[in-house]
């Protein structure tokens, strides 16, 4: 606490702009008892302003003082850790915010479990961290030991005795603390009125009052003093009506925290002691009360007598009732009426009503007075009392007589009669009301029927005596026999006549005549004597349903589109009566059937309603009978023809027959009359198209040999059930005419068929159709060929399927054109234009390249020859060109002599010409054996060859090399040159000879050898051979143009 508070008045120094959180909390230790109400006050200073504080509150166990237990939070809804979530869900614990920064944790019923080290934390909110974020307080939870009781009983005084009452009261717990003891008195009526306080005795063992007793506190009459260490006697002297209630004796424990505050742990009551005063005065007045005191035969008395008295629930009454000295009724405490000798027949016939309203209020009630109930009237009460002795004692007083006058019976009665309508419909309901007012006898009802001008006498109809029996004449008893006619008494004074079903001959003049009876005489000779009578006659027309039945037919909707509902109503006059009811048919003549003068022969059935309101079908059935749909209001005037989703089945005429039935009282049924409606047309209608297909114009160009793709999209359509048919057409720009040719056509159903451009052009195996989404449609070509080049568009059919499922095209339209040109690659053949001179000996090698630094395509082939120009003369210079002849030349094929010239000399084993092509890009030509008239300016030329997508090889570009200037010098004739020149010389000369020396050479090897070994003779002294012969070293070279060189090495020859 006090470093709290030091935190707070150094932040208050060094002012706002160093202002640091402060989170203090209620110290403690506070003790509190197990299962009372424990709050936690938490308080934040020195954060930013304007920004609302949360606050988290969690606890420590003395047994794990380090392990947090989260229990609530103002932030977070699932904070608490599952030994407090119960608890915390069922808001045994919660925080009650006081303010922004001040909140409240609530236990309502601690626990003993709940001891430990309680922490408030507020998170920051300012953005940086300075102060004390948490604070921490101790509670501890001890045994609720206080006691309290009172002894059980049941106190009655009288006013102005003395009350004594006892309570007990201990604990026996081990911390210092207080007690505060009281009583209270609550009110036994009232349970919602709080409890008086009487006398209290504080924690500071000061004693104090309730309001209303303080005076009598100072005046000695209320004292509250401990008798012993547990012991507490209230003392109320001169007891008034007021300490009348529940006493019951409260006390509380109370003990000190550590902020110097008093906290009451605990608080017990005892049971309540019921106290009942008996006021002093007993004195009570009597008065008698009437609305009035003149009556008329017949009215009704009500006499109350109201008796005025203190407590008057709690004392014992007992009222009689006196008529002219004579007793009437007497009505004891316990409610229960005993009547007089001439009076008991009266109240059996309910003719008297003797009642207790209230405990001071008591009624006697005549319903109908007669001439004899005039004269005095008393009331008499008499209480009874018990003493203190223990006898009982009776005080009665009595009212004021009240005189009642009874004037004779002079009927003053008067009759209207009324009825629901001066004109009823045929079968409707006639209803008359007869209206008696004015009368205070008994009264008896006659009806009468006769004609509308009066001239045949009446005739009676039924009529309702006076105890209200009904009785109809002959001529209707079989009509009312079936309910037809009613007669009845609906108020006291309304009486009705009702006739159901009117027929045309019930039209007339009606009368009701009303008799007032009065009953007269002693109890044991009554007479019934009639004091008036009085009529009233009221004319009724009836309109018959022939005359306003009428049919007509109507729709809002003559033409609809399919797939659209319409409605057909039927309106029928007059309104729908029960007892005369209609049958009303649908009829439905189909479009395009021949009648003559709208023959009705030709319409058919369709639906019935039947005058018992069920539904008939009839032979025709429009939408296979599922698409259709009857009803009917519920007066019967308006049938209504529903289709729904309608088709050309539905298109065609409709008309409704309605037939009038009359039900006769004896339950058979009569036909009225017939009508039909005039005639509605209905024409169904394909729905208008919204097809929109995009128009945007384009222009693609590809590659041979590349894919082609040409988009169709559909930008809107008439219906999400729409189904589409496209079909491509191509305008050849190679034709020159305007035709279009179709290429292929996809079907609703997504077959494929095509056309006979397809064909003709052999597209079927280059050409596809993708539907990419059902709006969205692609035509590709595949390896596009320049005769491909054209004007592409689609066509869209819009299809959509009506209501009896058959599909059928609604509209066209044609998209833009993309024009597509399909074009040769660009020709890039370059060939290397170096020009150089090269000089050869005569029978020596020319060597001629060709280079190819470009291409137009990866994929092409080339065709390649070399060509020489010759001068004129040889003594000429090369200048002066005298003809072009072709040297070499291979096709693009890779065959000899395919190119685009013929050379002289063939290819072949014999020939001087030597091709190679060591890249793809790189050839070259070798003529061997040069002569001087292979001297001349020579050049490559290069066509370069492409696969078309048919698989034929087209030229696309051509070019020649620089020219190669070739001179040849020529050689003098020698031996060598002779015998090189001749190749059978050349083998006989250096070939041949080789072959006989080395057989002679191995013949005298032997020789050698044999002759070595017969003799001995022919060694040296130091063994060495006589005679050593070495194998001459011949060396060749078949492709040398020299002759091969023979040498005899030293030591050949001895």
């Amino acid at each position: 606490m006090a470093t709290g508070v030091l935190l707070v008045s150094f932040a208050l120094f060094a002012g706002a702009a160093v202002a640091q959180r402060v989170v203090t909390v209620q110290s403690g230790p506070l003790i509190r008892t197990e299962g009372s109400h424990v709050t936690i006050w938490c308080n934040v200073t020195g954060y930013k302003e304007g920004v609302e504080q949360d606050f988290e509150w969690s606890m420590y166990l003395p047994t794990a003082p380090d392990r947090e237990i989260r229990i609530v939070s103002t932030a977070q809804p699932n904070y608490a850790y599952s030994v407090y979530a119960q608890r915390v869900n069922s808001k045994d614990i919660y925080v009650e915010r006081l303010s922004r920064d001040s909140a409240m944790l609530h236990i309502t019923k601690v626990q003993a479990k709940d001891q430990g080290l309680f922490e408030c934390y507020t998170p920051n909110t300012d953005g940086r961290y300075l102060g004390s974020y948490s604070a921490r307080t101790n509670l501890t939870v001890i045994a609720d030991s206080l006691t309290v009781s009172a002894p059980a009983q049941t106190l009655s005084k009288v006013e102005g005795d003395t009350l004594q009452l006892t309570c007990e009261v201990s604990r026996t717990t081990m911390q210092h603390t207080h007690l505060s003891v009281g009583w209270y008195l609550k009110a036994p009526d009232d349970a919602s009125a709080p409890p008086q306080e009487l006398l209290t005795l504080s924690k500071d063992f000061v004693l104090r009052s309730g309001g209303p007793y303080r005076q009598r506190m100072a005046a000695g009459d209320l004292r509250l003093d401990k008798t012993s260490a547990t012991s507490y006697r209230l003392t109320i002297h001169k007891l008034q009506p007021v300490d009348q209630g529940l006493l019951y004796c409260q006390a509380a424990e109370w003990i000190q925290d550590a902020d110097g505050s008093w906290f009451a742990m605990t608080r017990k009551q005892s049971d309540k002691t019921p106290l009942r005063i008996q006021p002093t005065d007993r004195d009570f007045s009597i008065q008698v009360s009437t609305e009035r005191r003149s009556f008329t035969a017949g009215e009704p008395l009500e006499l109350r007598c109201t008796i005025e008295a203190q407590n008057v629930p709690e004392r014992f009454f007992s009222v009689s009732w006196v008529f002219s000295s004579s007793p009437v009724a007497v009505v004891g405490p316990s409610a229960v009426p005993v009547l007089g000798p001439d009076y008991m027949a009266r109240e059996a016939t309910g003719h008297m009503t003797v009642r207790k309203e209230s405990p001071s209020v008591h009624l006697l009630k005549l319903q109908h007075l007669r001439p004899d109930d005039a004269g005095k009237y008393i009331c008499r009460v008499t209480e009874r009392e018990k003493t203190p002795t223990g006898d009982f004692i009776d005080r009665s007083k009595r009212s004021r007589n009240v005189q009642i006058t009874v004037q004779p019976l002079k009927s003053n009665m008067t009759v209207l009669l009324s009825s629901n309508s001066s004109e009823v419909l045929e079968g409707n309901v006639m209803q008359l009301t007869c209206l008696v007012q004015s009368t205070t006898g008994l009264l008896s009802v006659v009806w009468q029927w006769t004609d509308k001008e009066g001239n045949e006498p009446a005739q009676r109809l039924a009529s309702l005596d006076r105890d209200g029996t009904v009785r109809h004449s002959e001529a209707y008893r079989e009509r009312s026999t079936y309910g037809e006619i009613r007669v009845e008494r609906s108020r006291a004074d309304t009486f009705l006549l009702s006739i159901y079903n009117v027929l045309p001959e019930d039209e007339g003049q009606y009368s009701c005549t009303a008799t007032e009876w009065f009953q007269s005489g002693a109890e044991a000779e009554l007479s019934w004597v009639q004091i008036g009578e009085t009529s009233d006659t009221k004319m009724v027309t009836v309109k018959t349903v022939e005359s306003s039945f009428m049919v007509s037919a109507s729709s809002r909707t003559p033409s609809v589109t399919y797939g659209d509902s319409f409605d057909l109503l039927c309106l029928v006059k007059p309104r729908h009566n029960p007892r005369v009811p209609t049958s009303v048919t649908w009829r439905f003549m189909p479009a395009g059937t021949e009648a003559s003068d709208e023959d009705e022969g030709e319409f058919k059935d369709l639906v019935t309603f039947t005058r018992e309101g069920t539904l008939q079908w009839g032979e025709q059935l429009l939408g296979l009978g599922t698409r259709t749909t009857v009803d009917r209001s519920h007066s019967n005037t308006n049938f209504r023809l529903s289709v729904t989703r309608a088709g050309r089945r539905e298109e065609g005429k409709y008309q409704c027959t309605a037939v009038l039935w009359r039900k006769n009282y004896d339950n058979s049924w009569s036909r009225v009359a017939n009508r039909t409606s005039n005639l509605l047309g209905i024409s169904v209608l394909q729905p208008d198209s919204k097809l929109q297909v995009q128009k945007k114009n384009q222009s693609l160009v590809n590659l041979e040999d590349s894919r082609v793709r040409i988009n169709c999209s559909i930008t809107s359509q008439t219906s999400p059930d729409s189904h589409h048919a496209v079909l491509w057409y191509v305008r050849r720009a190679a034709a020159g005419s305007e035709a279009d040719e179709l290429l292929l056509r996809i079907e609703r159903s997504g077959a494929l068929e095509y056309g006979t451009y397809a064909d003709e052009e052999r597209l079927r195996r280059r050409v596809q159709a993708e539907r990419l989404s059902p709006r969205n449609y692609a035509l590709t070509l595949n390896r596009a060929e320049s005769g491909d080049s054209g004007t592409y568009y689609c066509l869209v059919e819009e299809w959509l399927s009506d209501p009896d499922g058959a599909w059928y095209r609604l509209s066209r339209d044609k998209s833009g054109f993309t024009e597509v040109l399909v074009r040769q690659p660009e020709a890039r053949l370059q060939v290397e234009e170096t020009e150089s001179n090269v000089t050869v000996p005569e029978s020596g090698s020319i060597r001629l390249g060709c280079n190819i630094p470009s291409q137009s395509s990866r994929y092409s082939r080339f065709s390649v020859s070399w060509y020489v120009e010759r001068p004129e003369d040889d003594d000429d210079e090369l200048s002066t060109v005298e003809e072009q002849e072709c040297v070499f030349s291979i096709g693009h094929d890779a065959i000899f002599g395919n190119g685009n010239c013929s050379p002289r000399e063939e290819a072949g084993p014999n020939s001087r010409l030597q091709f190679e092509r060591s890249a793809s890009d790189q050839y070259s030509l070798t003529i061997q054996g040069a002569r001087p008239t292979d001297r001349g300016r020579y050049y490559c030329h290069v066509e370069e060859w492409l696969l078309n997508p048919r698989n034929a090889w087209y030229r696309l570009a051509t070019n020649n090399s620089g020219f190669i200037t070739v001179n040849v010098l020529q050689q003098e004739s020698t031996v060598k040159s002779v015998v090189c020149a001749n190749d059978a010389l050349f083998y006989f000369v250096f070939f041949y000879p080789f072959p006989i020396f080395g057989i002679l050479l191995i013949a005298l090897l032997l020789v050698r050898f044999k002759s070595r070994n017969n003799s001995k003779s022919q060694e040296g002294k130091n063994g060495a051979p006589l005679l050593w012969i070495k194998e001459p070293h011949l060396s060749y070279s078949p492709t040398c143009l020299d002759p091969p060189a023979l040498s005899l090495h030293p030591g050949s020859v001895d």
